[in-house]
């Protein structure tokens, strides 16, 4: 007989509860958050079992040990969700529960699970994003300290390309001293940005040493 299992997935912990095809629940079972457990507990499932869990931050780790136990997870969108369970007064065990009989009815609200070595690759965009938003803040202070002391370069599209980055040496002297010694320190800061942004190209220009 089919068996379909929810999985309520918590921080430290997940609970499980199986519906057999007749809508009859199993007893919760709680699994703590430890490797070793949840491979022993995948072991004492059916091979193939169906198994949905919301997508949650910490889904990868248990979506991997599930489908390296040869069971099929089904991620759920979590607000659809717990919208088609229509419980008010929810425990772990009722969560567990309604997504197994969502699954069981077919109604569950699917996501995609991309494949391991996807879910892999996507942590570089994920960083890239991180580390491009300060690089851009970091633009955005020395273009603020070059225009406060009337600086500003004349002619110049981009003050980071190749001219205008000799351009901000050439001008670093004539900044006052603390401002330019942080207008240097930003820009080393960009230039390691860049680095793990677009391995291979760093700048060219040197600023020059500052007072």
């Amino acid at each position: 007989m089919q068996s379909y299992l929810g999985c309520d997935a918590h921080k430290h912990y997940s609970v499980f509860v199986t519906v057999d095809e007749r809508g009859r629940a199993s007893k919760p079972v709680r699994i703590e958050h430890n490797v070793a457990a949840y491979r022993r507990y995948f072991d004492t499932l059916p091979a193939g079992a169906e198994i949905a869990l919301e997508a949650t931050g910490h889904w990868c780790w248990i979506v991997d040990l599930m489908e390296q136990a040869g069971h099929r997870p089904h991620l759920a969108n979590a607000l659809e969700a717990k919208k088609r369970m229509g419980k008010t007064h929810k425990t772990d065990a009722l969560d567990a529960k309604g997504l197994a009989i969502l699954l069981r009815c077919g109604t569950l609200p699917e996501s995609w699970i991309p494949p391991g070595q996807l879910r892999d690759q996507r942590e570089l965009l994920r960083t890239r994003m991180v580390l491009r938003d300060p690089r851009t803040a970091l633009k955005h202070r020395i273009h603020s300290a070059i225009d406060r002391y009337g600086l500003h370069a004349t002619g110049i599209t981009d003050i980071f390309g190749v001219k205008g980055r000799a351009y901000i040496a050439e001008t670093l002297p004539n900044l006052p001293p603390e401002t330019a010694r942080m207008v240097a320190l930003e820009l080393d800061c960009i230039d390691q940005l860049s680095v793990k942004l677009l391995p291979g190209k760093t700048s060219s220009v040197q600023c020059a040493p500052t007072r």
